[in-house]
C-alpha cells in the first residue's frame, strides 16, 4: 500500500497529494501520519516539494474530505452509516465509541480526533450527523487540521536527510506520541470546562444577589 501511495505521489505531484489526503479523511485506510512526515523531509532534501505549497495542498484534500464526510452524514445519518460504513471501516462499535466522546466533549472532539487514529474519520460523520451548525464545524475542523497537519510536515522537514534511519522509529512510537498529545489536549479540555462551569456558577451568583 505504501509502495503504490509513494509512487502515485512521485508520478502526479501535488494533485496526489490532495486526493490521497481527501481519501484518507473520508476513511479509506491511507497511513497519513506517516505520509506527511515523508513528504515533509523531501521539502528539506531539495525534492519535487516545497513546504508553503505542499501544506496548503495537503490542508485542502484534509478540509475536502472533513467537509465531504461532513455531508455524507448529514444527509444520509446515522442508519446508513451503521449499514454501510463497514466499507471504509466505520464498525459500528468505533461509531458508538466516536459518538461517546462526541456526546462527552462536543466539537472539541473533532479538534483533537485528528491525532487519534480510528477516530477522526468518525467524528466528521457524527457531526454532520448530530446536525451541528457548518460554520462551528469548518471552525474546529479548520483549526485542528491545520495543526495537525504543520506538525507532521514540519517533523518530516526537520528530520530530513535521516528518515530512513528514523521512519521505523517513528511508526514505531507514533502512538505513544498520539496518547501523550491526546493527554495534554484532554487536559486542556478539562481546565477549560472547568473554568467554564466555575464562571457560570460566580455569574450566577452575583444575579441571584443582585435580585431583590
Amino acid at each position: 500500500m505504501k509502495d503504490f501511495l509513494f509512487d502515485f505521489i512521485s508520478h502526479y505531484g501535488y494533485i496526489a497529494l490532495y486526493v490521497i489526503l481527501s481519501a484518507g479523511m473520508i476513511g479509506v485506510p491511507i497511513p497519513d501520519e506517516t505520509l506527511m512526515v515523508f513528504i515533509g523531509s523531501l521539502t528539506a532534501l531539495g525534492g519535487p516539494f516545497e513546504f508553503g505549497p505542499t501544506l496548503a495542498v495537503i490542508y485542502a484534500g484534509t478540509m475536502t474530505g472533513m467537509t465531504v464526510s461532513y455531508v455524507i452524514g448529514h444527509r444520509v445519518g446515522k442508519p446508513f452509516l451503521h449499514r454501510y460504513g463497514k466499507w471504509v471501516k466505520l464498525t459500528p462499535s468505533r461509531i458508538e465509541r466516536a459518538e461517546g466522546w462526541f456526546k462527552k466533549y462536543g466539537l472539541w472532539t473533532v479538534f483533537f480526533g485528528y491525532f487519534v487514529p480510528g477516530v477522526r474519520h468518525f467524528t466528521c460523520y457524527l457531526s454532520g450527523v448530530s446536525g451541528v451548525k457548518f460554520y462551528k464545524y469548518i471552525l474546529y475542523a479548520g483549526t485542528g487540521a491545520l495543526l495537525w497537519c504543520s506538525i507532521f510536515l514540519t517533523l518530516g522537514r526537520v528530520i530530513g536527510n535521516n528518515l530512513d534511519h528514523l521512519l521505523p522509529l517513528i511508526h514505531t512510537y507514533l502512538g505513544v506520541f498520539l496518547i501523550a498529545l491526546v493527554v495534554l489536549g484532554g487536559l486542556g479540555v478539562f481546565l477549560y470546562i472547568r473554568f467554564r462551569n466555575h464562571r457560570i456558577v460566580v455569574l450566577r451568583r452575583d444575579k441571584s444577589k443582585k435580585r431583590p
